[in-house]
């Protein structure tokens, strides 16, 4: 049993020490979201990653973020506390993969979500997150447009765009497994509340929800609406940055088991120790993060 008050006082401690600043995802742990300097979605953290001035960036979140926060700050040392969190739909594509596609395609660009290694951005022409995808993809000049690596979140651009979208066969394994039965359930239970579905969500799933939005987008809906109960079809660990930031509003998991496992191996003795070690270390090659530099800062210029 961890003792909370003490590792986030010599957290506290060390960041100062370390000149440091914690980036948490909206999916932490609730132990690890309150002890943040930000927390946020894909594109918030983007930004902070390369707009901060500390020496040391820890990332609480999984790989793929670790590693375009490392791209954007290469002076800075970036950690990772849990080093073996990782995010399967980021394994779903490989760099070799998406050079195949592109010789197929050689007339499309290529956009990749920022849940892709290092090596599939430096491929890529620009990143998007969920929440600036369609943005993305209509500032483009190209008529046809390489998707990589989500299927659910490239069929969901599709529908707001006249371009004509590959879609790669990726998927986040969390929202995937959400269904359309899960809504019917939810609403069976709570008839009044607003339904909140994620992009990475199936087709059928997004059909059926009152708004579709990033985790940020779910919390501004939830903390602005004038309506009080809500259905959030996303990760359950944005529930609790929900319940402090949204007062008086009730919230409530379309699916209890949408549990991202990699994003919940984060502790407070991990982050303790990465800042006492400055351990696990982050780095990218320099001529893979100056190619994949130049996508995702294409991104952060729109």
């Amino acid at each position: 049993m961890q003792d909370i008050p003490s590792l986030r006082q010599e957290i506290r401690r060390l960041k100062e020490e370390r000149n440091a600043i914690l980036l948490v995802h909206n999916y932490q742990p609730p132990e690890i979201q309150d002890i943040a300097d930000l927390t946020g979605d894909s594109l918030e953290l983007s930004r902070a990653a390369a707009k901060m001035t500390g020496d040391v960036i820890v990332f609480c979140g999984v790989d793929f973020m670790a590693e375009t926060a490392a791209i954007l700050s290469p002076d800075k040392t970036v950690l990772l506390p849990a080093e073996d969190a990782c995010c399967p739909m980021a394994q779903m594509i490989s760099a070799d993969e998406l050079r195949e596609a592109k010789e197929r395609y050689p007339d499309a660009a290529v956009v990749c979500y920022v849940n892709t290694t290092a090596e599939v951005k430096a491929e890529s022409d620009i990143c998007c997150t969920s929440s600036n995808a369609v943005k993305v993809v209509n500032s483009l000049e190209q008529e046809t447009v390489i998707f990589v690596p989500d299927r659910n979140l490239g069929r969901y651009v599709q529908r707001f765009t006249p371009k004509t979208v590959l879609p790669w066969e990726g998927f986040c394994i969390v929202h995937d497994r959400i269904t359309p039965g899960h809504i019917r359930e939810a609403k069976q239970l709570h008839p009044e509340a607003v339904v909140l579905v994620h992009p990475e969500c199936r087709p059928e799933v997004i059909d059926l929800a009152d708004h579709v939005a990033s985790t940020s987008g779910i919390i501004r809906e939830v903390c602005t609406s004038g309506k009080q109960e809500f259905i959030i079809g996303t990760e359950t660990g944005i529930l609790h940055r929900l319940n402090r930031d949204c007062p008086g509003r009730q919230c409530y998991p379309l699916s209890p088991a949408a549990v991202c496992r990699n994003m919940k191996k984060t502790d407070l003795a991990m982050v303790r120790d990465s800042l006492k070690t400055l351990r696990p270390r982050i780095t990218v090659p320099r001529d893979i993060a100056d190619r994949a530099r130049g996508a995702i800062e294409r991104m952060l210029a729109l």
